[in-house]
């Protein structure tokens, strides 16, 4: 027998929205259980929607069994929103949408995708002849008849039209649009007021501070230590080339734990004291993003999204042949929220690549705003390369192209110190120019991330916020000022910091910036050793830091004690301090890579493997390769897996380049990036990870997990400075 409902969508005509109801107690299967099923697992199930947006964390499994997307979409295509990636199922309480090109979504995406311009179909691209629109339920007014033909339940929470559109001829090369069709203001300023935040980050400031007293205000600074490469030298030697590491150490994760606990709970990162962020992210919706990887991208950033607390705020830029800004600065509060998902859920990819009007609109919010929060941060994701800007078809290695032109002089700064807004580069897949992606990170003051498996994005995202989320240190200086009148410093071993040295060689200085809790920073100072005719000890160098606290806005100076080695009348032979030979040995594998790099992009890729080669050979024979030290046996890994990433042309092309660049990045900056599948904190190529790093990246992979119900506890990660050392 035919419904009412049958007969009137009969009588129309028309694909329309058919609504399922829930299931009734009785029609649960036995378990009564609400697991996700097999075919929601393998499709993502639970990409941005709010209503299945459950954070809680279950064991991790291998990353093979948490994501094999691309090849259940063809599967199981009927059975999932194409948009959303959750399931269709009958009885799961959804409107379901089927279209004349005969693919079903949920009303709700299909409709908030129709209302940012979106006419057509997003898998097949077809261009539909009625669209779904959606309508609050509102009693009509006195003498108009109801909108919806049919007599639904008045309770449910949406009303429901199909609009036909207007015939029109087909026109070729016609440019479609996926994002926001309302014009953009002239200048951005729109951005949601900061209100008065007296939020987690204050509250739990001062709910640790009435714990811990005066105690947890010690723990709240930088802490400096200096390491001489020897501990004594005679008074009649003298040096030339004397190293001495300087180790700051940023305030850790303040988290409450009951007595006799040594594992961080997943819940306890959230309670640790941080400075809210702004953050815009600039996202690549070309041609090339359609399908799985623009899926994986909706997930990812409804993941962030989640994650990102009501003081925080979130704009969104999406960029094709042109740019746009999807999503305005927003407060992530549950009305931000619920706003920025349906932004980002509307995106469609079409069109080239255009990262510097991406990067341009990105820092036009940043220089616009009325209010600023005091962290600021743009993450790029591009799976291509401009072809608007730069051009890498100049037929010459030797030319290399001015990827500067990329950033507009609000991020790089131009030639000023410092940096203003740092991009977070993250390469999606094996076609991204990895070489710009490197250059923009690297030229702003952020990291370069290489997303080899298309999998991990949302991994990768979450290890980036993870950080960004935590911190504890702005605008960090160091200054390094020999005591004695015959010491010089002759160079600093910082990396990619900006670093200065006094034209007199007794004062040299650091821009650090700022530090997430827990990071840690290791910098090598050469300085020369004089000559003592009677004294028993030489004073060689203090450490100051400067920088500002975020929480209480105040600008904090901390000195060092004063460093000083012993100056016996004879001195055995002193081993290197295991602290020092370490960082000796990171620093030397970190320019054999860019060594390798430089040779590799002249074609000599066997003279590429051999430095590598030799990098290896030169770290077994170490102090600290000897001692069974992590970070040595880490930095081996790294330059075995970058020698079998130039094993030929192809290769190197295809992911060797990306994968060095990430390395060079991360030790550079001594942070944590995304290197080929991987970001998990047991990855032996996976350094300078922090707890709030490790934390979130857990968070995301138990999201991906079918059962995210049971909270996992973390085992404390170790960095590579603060290990137990070896005995």
């Amino acid at each position: 027998m035919v419904s009412k409902w049958g007969k009137v969508k009969l009588a129309l005509g028309l694909n329309l929205c058919t609504y399922v109801p829930k299931k009734t107690l009785d029609e649960n299967d036995d378990s009564g259980s609400s697991t996700v099923s097999e075919s929601e697992r393998h499709s993502g199930a639970a990409l941005i929607s709010p209503a299945t947006a459950d954070w809680d964390v279950a064991p991790a499994t291998p990353r093979s069994q948490v994501l094999k997307l691309s090849k259940s979409l063809s599967r199981s295509s009927k059975k999932t929103c194409s948009i959303c990636l959750a399931s269709m199922k009958r009885g799961d309480g959804h409107a379901i949408f089927t279209a004349e090109c005969s693919h079903s979504f949920h009303f709700q995406c299909i409709a908030s995708n129709v209302k940012h311009g979106n006419q057509v179909c997003p898998v097949c691209r077809a261009e539909w002849k009625e669209i779904p629109l959606q309508f609050p339920s509102l009693d009509p007014p006195i003498g108009k008849a109801r909108v919806n033909p049919v007599d639904w339940p008045q309770n449910n929470a949406l009303m429901t039209v199909i609009r036909r559109l207007p015939t029109t001829r087909p026109t070729p090369n016609r440019h479609i649009s996926p994002l926001f069709q309302a014009p953009e203001p002239a200048i951005f300023d729109d951005d949601e007021s900061l209100g008065h935040q007296l939020n987690s980050t204050e509250k739990s400031a001062s709910d640790k501070s009435s714990i811990d007293g005066c105690e947890s205000c010690d723990n709240r600074k930088v802490k400096i230590e200096t390491y001489p490469e020897v501990p004594a030298v005679s008074r009649s030697s003298a040096s030339d080339n004397f190293t001495v590491l300087v180790q700051l150490k940023a305030p850790g994760s303040v988290s409450v734990q009951e007595p006799g606990k040594n594992q961080v709970n997943l819940s306890q990162v959230s309670q640790t004291p941080r400075a809210p962020v702004d953050l815009v992210t600039v996202l690549d919706i070309s041609g090339s993003m359609a399908g799985t990887k623009l899926a994986l991208l909706k997930r990812a950033m409804g993941f962030v999204i989640q994650n990102l607390g009501p003081n925080d705020r979130l704009a969104v830029i999406a960029f094709s042949s042109t740019a746009r800004r999807l999503f305005p600065l927003r407060r992530m509060s549950e009305t931000g929220r619920q706003q920025a998902l349906q932004a980002v859920n509307s995106l469609v990819a079409n069109g080239g690549t255009n990262i510097a009007e991406g990067l341009r609109k990105g820092a036009k919010i940043m220089e616009d705003r009325k209010e600023k929060n005091s962290v600021t941060s743009i993450i790029l994701l591009s799976d291509g390369q401009d072809t608007y800007t730069v051009s890498n078809n100049s037929g010459s290695r030797q030319q290399q192209p001015n990827y500067k032109l990329l950033l507009p002089l609000s991020i790089h700064g131009g030639n000023s110190s410092g940096f203003k807004i740092p991009v977070h580069a993250f390469g999606f897949g094996a076609d991204h120019d990895a070489s710009s992606m490197h250059s923009i990170s690297e030229i702003s003051g952020g990291t370069f991330s290489f997303i080899e498996t298309e999998g991990v994005i949302q991994d990768a995202f979450a290890q980036c916020i993870g950080g960004l989320l935590s911190v504890v240190v702005k605008e960090l200086q160091v200054s390094i000022e020999c005591l004695h009148p015959g010491v010089r410093l002759s160079s600093l071993k910082a990396g990619s910091y900006p670093n200065r040295l006094m034209s007199d060689g007794h004062m040299g200085t650091i821009d650090v910036g700022d530090l997430y809790a827990d990071e840690e920073r290791d910098f090598l100072v050469s300085i020369n050793i004089p000559t003592e005719s009677s004294c028993a000890e030489t004073s060689l160098l203090k450490v100051k830091c400067v920088y500002v606290d975020p929480f209480t806005k105040e600008k904090v100076s901390i000195r060092s004690e004063d460093l000083r080695i012993k100056r016996p009348e004879k001195a055995g032979q002193e081993s290197v301090l295991i602290e020092v030979d370490r960082q000796q040995n990171r620093v030397r594998v970190a320019e054999a890579m860019a060594q390798a790099r430089a040779a590799a992009e002249k074609g000599d890729l066997v003279g590429a493997t051999s430095i590598l080669e030799n990098s290896r050979k030169l770290l077994s024979e170490s102090q600290s390769a000897k001692s069974h030290d992590r970070l040595c046996v880490a930095l081996d890994a790294e330059l075995k897996e970058m020698q079998e990433r130039m094993a030929s042309r192809n290769v190197y092309e295809a992911s060797g380049r990306a994968y060095i660049l990430s390395g060079l990045s991360s030790h550079s900056w001594q942070r944590a990036t995304a290197r080929g599948d991987s970001t998990g904190g047991s990855s032996l190529v996976q350094a300078y990870q922090t707890p709030s790093m490790a934390e979130m990246v857990t968070r995301s992979q138990a999201t991906l997990l079918p059962s995210p119900s049971a909270q996992r506890n973390l085992r404390p990660v170790w960095s590579f400075a603060s290990q137990p050392k070896p005995r």
